[in-house]
């Protein structure tokens, strides 16, 4: 057996006839109407930005500055919504004629969101109107200290409001604009609005900016963002926005834009700018309209993005080895570890140990922590840590992450209060992660028409999930790939079908899957192109065995095949006829040994049981593995002196032998066996063995090399001999266990793990 990383769980709409249909029921889409919406959207789809409160106010106080030529300073975010929907607005105001700037607040050093000293620079430097993107609906105090300093601000946003609302001149909000029905924009869909009143028309030439930030802000790709996604990506193919070019040159994007070359390419490019120094050029970026300087800083942030995934790699390897997996929510700090960073870093450790993570950088000159979090689907940060709020100085953010702020001194308190929360709402097991698959789904039904309508459900993202398959099949072929062999590639194989799957990251579950076992897969599909040549392939998630495995190395007893089982299964144990042999093999481990004569008594339940060497007895075997019911069996015995191969002697050659040690009574062995045997064309071996049966029977007596038959012998079978039965008896063994094919043997272990298996579902209904 292996266990899947995560909860696999099923949707509700699993067991409709058609998948289409199923995937589209789950997405709420009832209607004929409603489906068309869905898989064709359209830029009418859009609603008008005078349904946004506060819109009107703030497009007459825009158009007042115009007139009045006064300067105006849009205030931006530091990650890609926010440098985007900086990009977007500062664009519209440039084709108003309006007199405006930008600024971006350092991360390190101010923080996210307004702050007073900016506000005060912007006073002295001429600025009267001050409208933010991406941030300052939590801004309170700062929107006083604007209002004090005669700012006019207009704060543009999307994220989750505190208990009291900034009295700021004008706020565009979706969450508090009654008549405004789709209320998840990202912030750069707030922008857009903003842009679209102000501008008259709808500016589509501004949707490759949306769809960066909507998609890299993780916001539900649902009604109106999934209209400007689907249309953000296709003005991003096609983008007139030099910088824009520029960044996917870098990326090497070449093809139509997907969902993916954002999240995973242009978006965290953009994001390593501001993690790692001031935003402010990747604004510089969008906005250029010189080629030259545009690849300049595109390059510029290549090489910044390559110094992050660095700095990432460093701290995560660090941070895992500090983890207490006593903790069920993990807190983190150092004094060296780069803020800016703290957050991938966290999102990566949940991925690793299935809870939430708190990763802080100790700035020692204040004794503060600072830093980023992350969580499970089933654990709201934002609700959980606003119970806190007294031990934060700063707190904010979302359900699954947020940004903090607090003494050193509160560290106890807040690790206690998150551990006790989390222990009171979750069981362990609701700790790991979820994967909700759509459909069980057959290699016949893996063709390219359909996974040509399941791209049509894209952009796929929050909200608008990407169809997740369950596939059980045997592999015909399990190997690692890739140049660290870190990912896993197999392939199933039937007369008509052919299909791959392949897992990045999976590398390591390789050598823990037999290839003749049935196992399950879960993933997304896809369309692999090679060579010309087009096939459907799985993109795995998750892999799990539901049935015992046997991992077959029989007359291979290597280390490679034991070592990656020691650290995946707690309890190991290696079964052999002796147990110092069985330690000096295996090194310090730990490992249980057992023998074939440990008292049954002592056994106790394993993962996988390792059968070092063959018994002599097999019913002890038998009685073994009933007793510690292994998930797993792996046999890598030896057979150094064959029984089964070394043919038994036949009654002549017994009749002959024991009628030349009559007639030559008393035989000198040292002398005469070589002469036997020579004679006979016999091995030695066989000779001795039948000399034995021999002194078995007391057919003959041997002392000093000296050979004398007994004349008073009692007739008896030869296979009373218990040298002959053990013959008979080891033979028998290693013609069962170690020269039967694969399927045999484990049709032969099979029988006995089914007892085991039976037995235990006996008690438990008899309890």
């Amino acid at each position: 057996m292996l266990k899947s990383k995560a909860n696999w769980k099923w949707s509700e709409s699993t067991g409709t006839a058609s998948i289409l249909e199923s995937l589209l029921t789950e997405r709420g889409l009832q209607t004929d109407e409603e489906k068309e919406r869905f898989l064709h959207p359209q830029l009418e789809h859009i609603q008008s930005p005078v349904a946004l409160d506060g819109v009107e106010k703030a497009k007459e106080r825009i158009f007042a500055a115009m007139e009045r030529e006064e300067k105006v300073m849009v205030y931006g975010d530091y990650d890609a919504d926010g440098v985007t929907s900086t990009a977007l607005l500062m664009t519209a105001f440039m084709e108003l004629g309006v007199r405006c700037d930008y600024y971006i607040p350092n991360r390190f050093d101010e923080g996210y969101g307004l702050n007073e000293q900016a506000l005060q620079s912007f006073y002295e430097e001429g600025y009267r109107v001050v409208v933010t993107v991406d941030n300052g609906i939590a801004n309170v105090q700062e929107a006083e200290v604007a209002k004090q300093l005669g700012i006019d601000l207009i704060i543009t946003d999307h994220h989750e409001a505190q208990e009291t609302l900034p009295d700021a001149y004008a706020i565009i909000h979706p969450a508090f604009s009654e008549d405004y029905q789709f209320k998840e924009l990202a912030g750069v869909g707030v922008a857009f609005q903003f842009a679209h009143y102000l501008l008259e028309y709808l500016p589509t030439e501004l949707l490759d900016f949306v769809a960066i930030g909507t998609i890299a802000d993780l916001v539900p790709l649902q009604d109106e963002n999934r209209v400007f996604a689907h249309f953000g990506m296709q003005a991003l193919s096609e983008t007139q926005h030099i910088g824009i070019q520029a960044l996917k040159d870098i990326c090497g994007i070449t093809d139509e834009v997907t969902e993916k070359d954002i999240g995973f390419m242009l978006a965290p490019r953009i994001n390593a700018v501001g993690r790692l120094q001031n935003a402010m050029l990747a604004v510089e970026l969008l906005l250029t309209d010189d080629e030259d300087v545009a690849k300049e800083i595109a390059a510029e942030i290549e090489e910044l993005n390559k110094e992050r995934q660095q700095i990432v790699n460093q701290i995560v390897n660090e941070a895992e080895k500090r983890v207490d997996t006593e903790d069920d929510v993990i807190i983190l700090y150092d004094a060296n570890w780069h803020e800016g960073v703290l957050g991938i870093v966290a999102s990566r450790l949940v991925r690793t140990f299935d809870r939430p993570v708190i990763m802080l950088r100790h700035k020692t000159d204040t004794n503060e922590l600072k830093g980023s979090a992350r969580s499970i689907p089933r654990f709201n940060l934002f609700e959980n840590g606003m119970k806190l709020q007294h031990l934060f100085t700063n707190f904010g953010g979302h359900s699954q992450a947020a940004g903090m702020t607090f003494p050193f001194g509160n560290l106890s308190d807040i690790k206690t209060a998150f551990n006790e929360q989390i222990r009171e709402q979750l069981t362990r097991e609701e700790l790991r992660q979820e994967i909700m698959i759509n459909q069980e789904i057959t290699m016949d039904k893996m063709t390219e028409g359909l996974v040509g309508q399941i791209n049509d459900f894209a952009p796929f993202g929050m909200g608008n999930k990407e169809p997740v398959f369950l596939l059980r099949a045997t592999p015909s072929q399990i190997r690692q790939i890739g140049q660290q062999q870190n990912h896993l590639k197999l392939q199933f194989k039937d007369d008509h079908h052919l299909v791959d799957a392949i897992g990045f990251r999976f590398g390591h579950v390789a050598p823990l899957l037999s290839e003749q076992t049935n196992i399950s897969i879960v993933g997304t599909l896809q369309i692999n192109e090679w060579n010309g040549n087009k096939t459907v392939q799985m993109l795995i998630e998750d892999i799990a065995v539901d049935e015992w495995q046997l991992f077959d190395y029989r007359g291979r007893q290597q280390h490679k095949f034991f070592t990656p089982f020691l650290s995946h299964y707690e309890n190991n144990m290696m079964l052999g006829n002796n147990v110092e042999e069985m330690k000096a093999f295996i090194g310090p481990s730990d490992m249980k040994f057992i023998t074939y004569d440990t008292d049954m008594a002592l056994l106790e339940k394993t993962d996988i049981l390792y059968i070092y060497s063959l018994p002599t007895d097999i019913t002890s075997l038998e009685s073994i593995i009933q007793h510690v019911e292994p998930n797993s069996i792996h046999i890598s015995y030896n057979v150094v002196d064959s029984a089964f191969f070394q043919a038994m002697p036949s009654r002549e050659d017994f009749k002959w032998l024991y009628g030349y040690a009559i007639k030559h009574s008393p035989i000198q062995l040292k002398v005469d066996l070589e002469q036997i045997t020579r004679s006979k064309n016999w091995s030695r071996e066989k000779a001795v063995f039948m000399l034995k049966v021999f002194l078995d029977l007391q057919f003959v007596t041997i002392d000093n090399d000296i050979l004398h038959v007994n004349q008073q012998a009692e007739k008896q079978s030869l296979t009373e001999s218990k040298t002959y039965q053990l013959r008979l008896n080891q033979s028998d063994i290693e013609q069962t266990l170690y020269y039967a094919t694969y399927d045999e043997i484990k049709q032969w272990f099979t029988q006995y793990m089914t007892v085991a298996k039976k037995n235990e579902e006996e008690i438990i209904h008899g309890l």
